[in-house]
């Protein structure tokens, strides 16, 4: 049962990267080309829906809690295994900016704490809906936008987190803050995330008065090994023009295969990840902040945030002379 157990803990994940990497393009060819067949009704029909719902996910979405709570987000938690750690309160009184680091290859720990509720997220922070920003092109793909929209996602745009955050009290965004760029960067053993220069996710948080969270996930970087390239080699300026092109950064990474050996795969590898949720940075509500109050949390965020990695870094199994590197 155990042999067995593996096994399905294994196809919920590659099925789970499956659809990130291949759902969107899969079913975008499959209604363009049912479109010059008998089916093409259908085909139709779908896409004038598709263009009647096309502000919903700046609207905060389309959550099933139904999907949220589904059996195979288990099996997905389970396989790593993914653990959610609470070091503070964060009551549903208020809202939240909650920042999250490192990007990794595909954000497993994000999406099972914050995506699913297989760590336990509305458990552990009662009355709190959490969603997870992601880029905004990809919610014009037609069938995968309403999957992503069912596990709470919304699009990384300001319009988006604005309509979301005037809904509160109890919302709370979750923006990964280092993006795609950060991407390029990760590979196992490696601790640095992106930060300098980054600071509109602090004037959301002054713009609505919602409270900055710091949030690590240790161990995400350390499920994909990554072909990195020097900077300012040919290879990498060309993921960094692609990247500004798409908003997505192509990596050349692999984990292992479906059948566990040493073969070089798209599915992860079995790797701990700890998603460490802090304390939350009281911000107030500031419409028109100033450079210099972005600069102060932008700062004190910062600071938050290397304490939480010093912190935990033990318990998830860091070395004591492992540092977090902010670039």
């Amino acid at each position: 049962m155990r042999a067995l157990r593996k096994h399905l803990e294994a196809l919920s994940v590659f099925q789970w990267v499956l659809t990130f990497l291949f759902f969107g393009l899969f079913f975008t060819t499959l209604l363009l080309y049912l479109l010059s067949t008998a089916c093409w009704p259908l085909a139709a029909l779908y896409f004038a829906w598709w263009i009647s719902d096309w502000q919903t996910p700046e609207r905060g979405g389309r959550r099933s809690e139904w999907m949220r709570r589904w059996r195979i987000w288990e099996l997905h938690r389970d396989y790593f295994p993914i653990k959610l750690v609470k070091t503070a309160e964060l009551p549903p009184t208020r809202n939240y900016v909650l920042g999250s680091h490192p990007h990794g290859i595909i954000c497993a720990g994000a999406f099972s704490a914050f995506c699913t509720e297989a760590t336990g997220f509305s458990r552990t922070f009662p009355g709190l809906q959490p969603r997870l920003a992601l880029l905004a092109g990809l919610f014009r793909l037609p069938v995968y936008r309403d999957y992503m929209m069912s596990s709470g996602m919304i699009p990384v745009s300001k319009r988006s987190l604005d309509f979301v955050l005037r809904g509160g009290p109890g919302q709370a965004v979750v923006i990964v803050v280092g993006g795609a760029s950060e991407s390029l960067d990760c590979a196992p053993g490696e601790q640095r995330v992106r930060l300098r220069g980054r600071r509109g996710f602090v004037r959301l948080a002054l713009q609505h008065g919602a409270d900055l969270v710091p949030v690590y996930s240790f161990g995400e970087n350390d499920i994909f090994r990554q072909v990195r390239f020097p900077e300012g080699s040919c290879a990498r300026r060309l993921q960094l023009r692609f990247k500004q092109l798409t908003g997505f950064a192509p990596c050349l990474f692999g984990g292992r295969d479906l059948f566990c050996s040493r073969l070089w795969g798209i599915l992860p590898l079995a790797a701990p990840i700890t998603v460490v949720v802090g304390k939350p940075i009281p911000v107030p509500r500031r419409p028109s902040p100033t450079e210099e109050e972005v600069a102060h949390f932008h700062a004190l965020y910062v600071q938050a945030l290397r304490e939480l990695f010093e912190a935990h870094k033990g318990s998830c199994g860091l070395r004591d002379s492992e540092q977090l590197v902010v670039a």
